[in-house]
């Protein structure tokens, strides 16, 4: 979650593609330009060696102002390595 935090926070959208899984990844992750990743907080956490969850808030900032993204996302293991399944927004 942290390295694709990052990912988000540099624009390294190849990351961002690579660690999505296939069946569930969109055809473009391209960064929105006008949005700034400013920090990460991780909720909550939990898995085993197949599966995982984690809650976390992201904060960010565009011309608007200030905001948060609150998630709880899925992630499973392929080929030896975390992939991002899918995520609930919060409110």
């Amino acid at each position: 979650m942290r390295a694709r935090y990052a990912a988000y926070a540099l624009g390294e959208s190849d990351y961002v593609f690579r660690t999505w899984h296939p069946r569930t990844r969109p055809d473009d992750v391209a960064p929105d330009p006008s949005l700034r990743w400013t920090g990460l907080e991780v909720v909550a956490a939990s898995g085993d060696d197949e599966s995982g969850v984690v809650e976390f808030e992201a904060a960010y900032v565009t011309p608007a102002g200030r905001g948060t993204l609150h998630e709880t996302s899925r992630f499973s293991r392929r080929g030896g390595r975390w992939v991002y399944v899918d995520g609930d927004l919060h409110d």
